[in-house]
């Protein structure tokens, strides 16, 4: 009967230590398995090979002890089951009671959660595959399982969580570890349900970004939307983060030392939506001054190089007001003054212009380059002092500092706006352009005037950017063996250099056939 008993209480131990092993093993894995937690899945790894092995060592010294102190009794002579009826029998009657109607109400909850549970995955499955059955082209089969899955997952572990804590109530175990369990179960609920709102807030964005691109057309106020697009992953981001500030402040609410937290985790929501409508504002309001610029449809091409040109200018001042307002507001954000930090701006702003006069003439230049329209964005020009290399090219922006040029062969030039130097436009009203032809002296000028005037009157026909026939500006000079005739062909701005290249070749074919041959081939000037 001895050695009967000492097995007994050897099991009991050893089934408590099994259980409390599975449930450390358990909890590890709720813990890995949400994205919140997987930055630190490798200590939480550890840390339950740390317990699980604490808790075989507790339990093998529990074990010896047993079995010590049962030897001892019996080296003692003394009955162990009489001892340790003994023992049971100072604790009070109700207390068997009180258990055995705790232990009752432990396992009904546990078969009723079970039975719930079976319940809420057949109404999940037939909510999946109706899901699946709606004609919608924003979501697959796949997110639509993975989705029910996560969700049924979250409502299991709650319930088990629910029903250790209620068990915890039923057995009239300690009042601190009943506490304990509903915080982490309240803790465990906030962060599932969040999650699942994260995932769900993701889904509804993207099918409502679908449904937008579907139904816009020029005649709605949907035909916006397509240039604001490009702030949905943007949207989408700051909403998780949000999301992310609301779990971690509700979390931080349940605990007690940390509840002085939550009021960080306010602060960060209320910067990344500063952050998030500061973005918004900066595009609407460029996306309407570009539609109220470009609204007008009949603009000369100079209209249209103005408005392309002041347009970026506008985007660069409101983008660094909004900059400047989110800052400050954020600084208040953060009960910070903004008043000394502007102040010490200031003057360092001034030290610095006092130091950087070139950058300060750069500014100047630039304002009124932009102001009494020297160039506009698309002009040709040529720019640069005598002394200095002369840079020509297309003009592709237009800056406080600097301006960019495209050069014919390719190459971006940037020129600070202070040396800038003088500026030839070759895109003002007209140009001329300017091809010389070699004639040999043999030859009859009358007939080369002739043949010169039909081009030119072909080319005026055929090319839209010639404005005016090609007229003959005479003979420019006389060579050793031939003679060098000038003519010049009224052109669009900028428009010079193609003119000049077909001029060049009409007139070569055309003179050749007429019998005409040139001694030399066609002078490069450009």
């Amino acid at each position: 009967m001895n050695a009967l008993i000492i097995i007994v209480e050897v099991s009991i131990v050893i089934i408590i230590f099994l259980f409390l092993i599975w449930l450390v093993g358990n909890l590890s894995k709720l813990l890995i398995k949400y994205p919140l937690f997987n930055i630190n899945a490798q200590r939480v790894k550890i840390l339950r090979r740390n317990m699980t092995g604490l808790l075989l060592l507790t339990g093998f010294v529990l074990c010896l002890v047993i079995l010590g102190v049962n030897g001892f009794l019996i080296y003692q002579g003394k009955d162990i089951q009489k001892y340790t009826l003994d023992l049971i029998k100072l604790i009070p009657p109700g207390f068997w009671l009180k258990l055995a109607v705790g232990i009752a109400q432990s396992i009904g909850t546990v078969i009723l959660a079970a039975i719930a549970l079976k319940f809420i995955n057949y109404c999940l499955n037939i909510a999946n595959t109706r899901a699946k059955n709606l004609d919608s082209s924003t979501a697959d089969d796949e997110s639509i399982d993975t989705f029910f899955t996560e969700l049924y997952k979250r409502i299991k572990w709650g319930s088990w969580l629910w029903i250790i804590g209620c068990c915890s109530l039923f057995l009239n175990l300690p009042a601190i570890i009943s506490d304990y369990l509903f915080v982490a179960l309240r803790i465990y609920l906030i962060i599932a349900v969040g999650l699942l709102i994260i995932k769900a807030a993701a889904a509804i964005v993207d099918i409502l970004d679908a449904l937008s691109v579907r139904y816009s057309n020029p005649d709605n106020l949907l035909r916006f939307y397509d240039p604001l697009r490009h702030l949905i992953p943007f949207f989408k981001r700051c909403l998780e983060l949000v999301l992310y500030a609301c779990i971690a402040t509700l979390v931080t609410q349940q605990i007690e030392f940390i509840a002085n937290l939550s009021d960080f985790w306010l602060r960060v929501i209320k910067i990344i939506t500063l952050i998030f409508l500061s973005r918004v504002f900066y595009d609407v309001v460029y996306l309407l001054a570009e539609e109220l610029v470009f609204k007008e449809k009949k603009l000369t091409e100079r209209q249209r190089s103005r408005r392309l040109t002041l347009v970026p200018l506008f985007r660069s001042i409101l983008q660094y007001s909004i900059y400047f307002t989110v800052g400050v507001s954020i600084l208040y954000t953060l009960d910070i003054d903004p008043t000394p930090i502007l102040a010490g701006a200031g003057i360092i702003g001034l030290a610095v212009g006092f130091g950087a006069q070139e950058l300060v003439n750069d500014m100047v230049c630039g304002f009124f380059i932009l102001f009494e329209h020297y160039y506009l964005v698309g002009d040709y020009i040529e720019a640069g002092n005598v002394e200095e290399k002369v840079v020509e090219g297309t003009v592709e922006a237009i800056e406080l500092r600097t301006t960019r040029l495209r050069h014919p062969n390719g190459q971006l030039q940037i020129i600070r706006n202070g040396a800038i130097g003088s500026v030839i436009n070759y895109s003002k009203e007209y140009i001329f352009a300017v091809v010389e032809v070699c004639i040999p002296y043999h030859a009859n000028l009358a007939q080369v005037y002739q043949v010169v005037e039909e081009v030119g009157q072909e080319l005026n026909a055929n090319d839209p950017d010639v404005l005016e026939p090609t007229q003959i500006d005479g003979v420019e000079s006389l060579g050793e063996s031939n003679l060098l005739l000038k003519t010049l062909t009224k052109a669009k701005p900028g428009k010079h250099l193609q003119i000049q290249r077909t001029l060049r070749k009409m007139f070569m074919d055309t003179l050749r056939s007429e019998g005409i041959l040139l001694p030399a081939p066609i002078k490069n000037e450009e």
